[in-house]
């Protein structure tokens, strides 16, 4: 069966239409049927424009605003459900105008191509959920630094290639987390302010004849600027390759997040304790607790970063301006924003929920010669070359191994003077891990006063309404 000559836009042209299966294979209602009321502002605002510049008479712009205006309230009421026969959703709103006002509802793509309708609307579409992403994400740093500023003084080893490397705070740890969340933010920021281009009125690719006022629906819709090149406007997704390239980057973030709390709930780490409800137990072994939401957080950035790749694949052998292809930009983009909402919500319970084995990190830093570092750095103060220090602890590293000890301040100070002499009585008391942590105060460090600086600064920024 063909499809019927009123169901699509460009019917005019082609005798033949496709098949019924064709022509689902092409329609992309089930996706962009969510930009439903983006396409009704932008018709509003361009049927304004039609009216106020005399292309079509004003009371006919009053009456496509009328009805646009009856499709948003009864679709908000739920008594207008959208026809997912339809080809799209612009296709669809123009047949319910045409419907309830039959010719006057075909003037309402005066002046206007789908190309550039639908481009509108989407980055219409992004201008209103992408803040709501940057929300979740803020609200996940704020989380995060209220857990770090409980646990400023929480001492915790500190890993290198998955290694005890240095004594750190929890709190140190967890505003490094936050460090990264908060330049996430700043990318969505960015990416939002070079999307904030109106590209209607570009038309297909070369605007239009008729006296179109872009400034005047640029205004109204609330773009920053109208896109400055027709062509680019309407083939150019670079915006939605970099909202998915952010949203890849946070995801694997999060991914790094979840591999180490993965970690630390294990019997072997003990770090954290997850709450029952945001963990699950296993179908045969009835004592496992696993922690199946950090799992699978990790295992959602896979998808978010194949949605990254599907993007660039997509665009990378296109001619410009306009191809079909760029019918598959709204999938990936809105599966990407969507796992990575949804990511943020599980990872904000799960660290609301978690518990800190606080005995269990504290007992980890006194063994693994976590404080060799600062044992080398002393030998600095006291004018020894860093190579040398370096080689001399290594040596009493070694010694200590021998000897069957897992710190460094088990040996005596006789013992540790046949590797320097630099040695005096005051090394044992800058050993602790606790002295360590506090000994490194510089701006970055894990020291509580150096991590209430960074709590204070990450904090400036997520609540500052400019911060990028």
């Amino acid at each position: 069966m063909n499809v019927e000559k009123t169901k699509v836009l460009w019917g005019g042209r082609l005798d033949e239409k496709p098949e019924e299966a064709a022509f689902a294979f092409q329609a992309s209602i089930a996706t962009d049927k969510r930009l439903i009321k983006d396409d009704i502002a932008l018709s509003r605002a361009h049927v304004a424009m039609l009216g106020a510049q005399g292309i079509i008479p004003h009371k006919t712009a009053d009456l496509l605003d009328s009805a646009l205006c009856d499709i948003e309230r009864e679709f908000n009421a739920g008594s207008l459900k959208i026809d997912v026969a339809a080809e799209d959703i612009h296709s669809f709103i123009e047949s319910e105008l045409t419907a309830r006002l039959g010719d006057e509802g075909r003037r309402v793509h005066s002046g206007r191509s789908r190309n550039d309708q639908v481009v509108t609307g989407f980055r219409l579409f992004l201008k209103r959920t992408v803040p709501e992403l940057i929300c979740e994400i803020r609200a996940a740093v704020k989380l995060l630094l209220e857990r770090a500023e409980e646990h400023i003084e929480t001492i915790m080893p500190g890993y290198t290639h998955l290694q005890r490397a240095q004594p750190v705070t929890l709190g140190h740890h967890l505003v490094a987390w936050a460090a990264a969340l908060e330049r996430d933010s700043g990318r969505f920021f960015d990416a939002l302010r070079r999307l904030d281009e109106c590209p209607l009125g570009s038309g297909a690719l070369a605007g239009s004849t008729l006296k179109l006022d872009r400034e005047a629906v640029r205004a109204a819709l609330g773009f920053a600027r109208p896109c400055i090149n027709s062509m680019d406007a309407v083939a150019a997704r670079d915006f939605a390759s970099e909202l998915a390239a952010a949203a890849a980057i946070s995801q694997t973030n999060l991914s790094r997040f979840c591999e180490d709390i993965v970690l630390w709930a294990s019997e072997e780490f003990k770090f954290i304790e997850l709450s029952e409800a945001w963990s699950t137990g296993s179908s045969i072994m009835p004592q496992k607790k696993n922690p199946d939401f950090a799992e699978l957080i990790r295992g959602k950035s896979a998808r978010v970063t194949g949605n990254l790749v599907t993007l660039l694949t997509l665009q990378k052998g296109l001619p410009y301006a306009y191809n079909k292809d760029l019918q598959e930009d709204k999938e990936a983009l809105f599966d990407s924003l969507d796992t990575l909402s949804s990511s943020y919500k599980i990872f904000r319970g799960m660290i609301a929920g978690a518990k800190w084995n606080i005995k269990r990190m504290s007992a980890a830093c006194n063994e693994g010669f976590l404080e060799a570092t600062d044992a080398a750095e002393y030998l600095v103060a006291k004018g020894m070359p860093f190579r040398r220090a370096h080689e001399a602890v290594a040596g009493i590293v070694r010694d200590c191994i021998s000897r069957g000890e897992t710190r460094i301040a088990c040996l005596s100070l006789e013992a540790l003077k046949t590797h320097s002499n630099l040695f005096e009585s005051d090394i044992f008391e800058k050993l602790s891990p606790k002295v360590c942590v506090e000994s490194r105060s510089l701006p970055g460090g894990p020291s509580p006063s150096a991590v209430k600086i960074q709590i204070d600064e990450l904090k400036k920024r997520i609540n500052s309404p400019d911060a990028a």
